[in-house]
């Protein structure tokens, strides 16, 4: 059986909810990633949502708002979705479709351990499975 941390990228990097948009923008250029998990004040290991190098875009830049004032906190918004690290294959498929999303954190004892990105969809699963994954995650309907 294929698990999460089977297809999965390690390394995985936190954000403080605190810390600004400028700085998670600097972090992903360093970490070549376009997504952060963001952590609760004071709790490293609890995470209060996500954020993307999109939504920074969307959410701060084209809303007319200073990446150096707005803090990740801010900016997330939803419930933070997430698996285990023991989580079939089918099981990322189906919650990352069913609440069409393109990356999610991987959790091995309540700690973050790594995240699957679409990447890492196409590296490690079938032709059909990202097939059938992209035409759920990205229809319209």
């Amino acid at each position: 059986m294929t698990t999460a941390k089977d297809i999965m990228h390690s390394g995985a990097h936190w954000i403080p909810a605190h810390e600004t948009l400028d700085r998670a923008a600097q972090m992903m250029r360093d970490h070549k990633v376009g997504a952060l998990p963001v952590s609760a004040e004071g709790e490293q290991d609890r995470m209060v949502g996500i954020i993307t190098d999109r939504d920074i875009v969307i959410k701060c830049v084209a809303a007319g708002h200073d990446p150096s004032a707005v803090t990740a906190g801010e900016l997330c918004d939803g419930t933070p979705r997430w698996i285990e690290s023991t989580a079939d294959v089918n099981a990322v498929l189906d919650e990352m479709q069913s609440h069409r999303i393109r990356r999610l954190p991987v959790i091995e004892n309540k700690k973050l351990i790594g995240m699957i990105s679409e990447a890492d969809l196409a590296l490690h699963l079938s032709d059909e499975q990202v097939a059938g994954w992209a035409e759920r995650v990205y229809s319209r309907t």
